[in-house]
């Protein structure tokens, strides 16, 4: 489990297939701290599993199915936003990530506005359920407060359901890699996890009922 509070950003500096799956090699500083065989990172918001490191970076394996349902920069150069698991013991900022990217979205546009970014994206229309005003949503890892979203119910109903605003500071571009995100732009989504346990549990009530 994370917070989509983002530690630090690394930089892949190898990625190659092996066995069919996708090995991916990532500088990190921070991240490394007590990190063992078998740590869940989360990576740009996808939990992956530490299969190798040493003193300057470590290891995760990608396969098909998760290269295919992620944003594409698992190649060499790209940066990531990286975070480990939660501690039981620690200050809880951001709101509950499980690192299961659900779909990814499009950056529409990025402008400019007074003391921060105006970010839009058009995610899948499947995940506008999840989205309301001032609720949360994980973009690239990062946790994100949600402020005008289209469809019914939204700010802006005249919007097409599932595309929403974020108002993002300068220190958020500056410490993840949002602050590349430009028109055209995938992120990888990954929607309230609240917001999906409430509605299996309505679902679940109305069928029983």
């Amino acid at each position: 489990m994370f917070t989509g509070i983002v530690e630090e950003t690394g930089r892949i500096v190898k990625s190659e297939l092996v066995e069919g799956n996708l090995r991916v090699t990532i500088e990190a500083n921070q991240v490394l701290e007590g990190m063992q065989l078998g740590t869940s990172i989360a990576v740009s918001g996808c939990c992956l599993t530490v299969i190798t490191f040493n003193k300057v970076s470590f290891q995760v394996e990608l396969s098909q199915e998760s290269v295919a349902k992620t944003a594409p920069r698992w190649h060499m150069g790209a940066r990531v936003n990286l975070e480990r698991a939660m501690r039981a013991d620690d200050r809880f900022g951001g709101h509950l990530v499980s690192g299961h990217v659900e779909t990814t979205g499009t950056v529409l546009a990025v402008e400019a506005a007074p003391g921060a970014y105006i970010i839009t994206v058009r995610a899948d229309p499947r995940l506008a359920k999840y989205l309301i005003p001032k609720g949360s949503i994980t973009v690239d890892g990062v946790s994100m407060t949600v402020v005008d979203v289209g469809g019914p119910g939204g700010s802006q109903p005249d919007w097409a359901a599932g595309r929403f605003t974020l108002w993002v500071i300068p220190h958020t571009l500056e410490v993840t890699t949002l602050g590349e995100l430009t028109a055209g732009s995938l992120v990888n989504l990954e929607a309230d996890l609240l917001a999906k346990y409430l509605e299996r549990l309505m679902l679940m009530r109305e069928a029983a009922a």
